[in-house]
């Protein structure tokens, strides 16, 4: 173990890291799984409401579902630009 074996150490293959990408999707994919499906529209309809009175980018609106017990709470979080002087 030295520093020969650094230098000759290989890379991942290719179907390695294919592996472990598609670990990740379907990790995210269980999270979302069994949601509500009215959240994305729910989402867009906040978003065009807060556009009435700030002008704030698609991303600026995040919902979620969180379980908290046995209760589901709603999480909103809102990002609002700078306010300039």
């Amino acid at each position: 173990m030295g520093l020969f074996d650094f230098l000759t150490s290989k890379k991942p293959s290719s179907a390695n890291l294919a592996k472990e990408r598609l670990r990740i999707i379907v990790a995210q994919e269980r999270t979302t799984r069994g949601g509500p499906d009215y959240l994305p529209l729910l989402q867009r309809e906040l978003l065009e409401v807060i556009r009435k009175y700030v002008n704030v980018d698609v991303d600026a609106v995040k919902v979620d579902l969180v379980k908290d017990g046995e209760h589901d709470v709603l999480d909103i979080s809102v990002s609002l630009p700078d306010r300039t002087p």
